[in-house]
């Protein structure tokens, strides 16, 4: 071999015996998967399919239960690969954690990320978590594979958009009693799809009792109402500032409809009964917020 080649023909060498020994470690690395969890879907679509309904007041989900079934199911599915977490994405009011979103947040290996929660109940901004999680995990080589429990049509772009940095996508559906409860485009991107069947969702999905669901109905009084209204007011003050509570004294004894409807849907949410039509306790809830905040100045 000609001496001036021999120094590039042992940096060849080199760069060869460096690939293989990165393969081999490549070789020896398990994949690893993750689970995303769209709640609002699961929740409608397990509802209906367990107990006939999709108002979440209406049953009982088992959702540490249920959590660690999808893990397990996931696991013999993806044998070789190793669970990085499980992602749950819900949407809540000003994305404050419910009781239910805490307890779910504290399990091992999940992640609760919340979009926004409107006057109609309609969740907000959690397609686009969705997207930006598996884009990124997908990009970063975090995850091989992902398996999204979803239905929306909107998922679409989050499908693409991991699959274009290598990451394979599974859908998983849940049971429609009749018709689908999937966005066939949806269906057309992904890499696989399964479908949860309703002995699947049985151990984890329990109709509430009569008697249950009529307690959590139970008209408040009005100093109840009242005091919810103060407390609410305490939490706005320590939220928005005093500035921002302070700009709703000129309008006393009326609040702007947007922060009336906001104060209406947190009442009734830690009341656990609809205020609609109650016209005598909306007027206790605005009478507790209004002495809270006059108090502070």
């Amino acid at each position: 071999m000609n001496d001036d080649l021999a120094p590039l023909s042992a940096r060849i060498d080199r760069t060869n015996e460096l690939l293989q020994r990165m393969l081999a470690e490549v070789a020896k690395t398990p994949s690893t998967h993750a689970i995303f969890v769209d709640a609002g879907y699961l929740y409608a679509a397990a509802g209906r399919l367990v107990a006939g309904t999709e108002d979440r007041r209406a049953f009982d989900l088992d959702a540490e239960g249920l959590i660690e079934a999808l893990i397990d199911r996931a696991r013999t599915i993806f044998a070789d690969s190793r669970l990085l977490r499980v992602y749950w994405y819900d949407g809540a009011r000003r994305r404050i954690h419910t009781a239910e979103q805490q307890s779910i947040a504290e399990l091992p290996d999940v992640k609760v990320r919340l979009g926004n929660l409107n006057a109609n109940n309609q969740q907000k901004g959690v397609d686009s978590l969705i997207r930006s999680d598996l884009e990124s995990l997908a990009r970063h080589r975090a995850i091989s594979d992902a398996a999204l429990l979803g239905g929306d049509e909107d998922l679409v772009s989050a499908v693409e958009a991991a699959q274009g940095y290598g990451a394979r996508v599974h859908l998983w559906g849940i049971e429609a009693p009749e018709g689908r409860n999937q966005a066939e485009p949806l269906l057309w991107e992904v890499d696989s799809q399964r479908t949860l069947d309703l002995d699947f969702f049985k151990p984890y999905v329990s109709r509430r009792t009569a008697a249950a669901y009529e307690s959590t109905a139970a008209r408040p009084t009005r100093e109840n109402v009242r005091f919810v209204g103060a407390q609410i007011a305490a939490k706005w003050l320590a939220e928005r500032g005093r500035e921002a509570v302070q700009e709703l004294l000129p309008g006393h004894p009326y609040l702007p409809g947007s922060v009336d409807q906001d104060l209406l849907v947190e009442a009734e949410g830690l009341l656990q009964y609809s205020l609609r039509g109650q016209s005598d306790l909306r007027r206790a809830l605005r009478d507790g917020f209004w002495e809270h905040v006059q108090a502070q100045y």
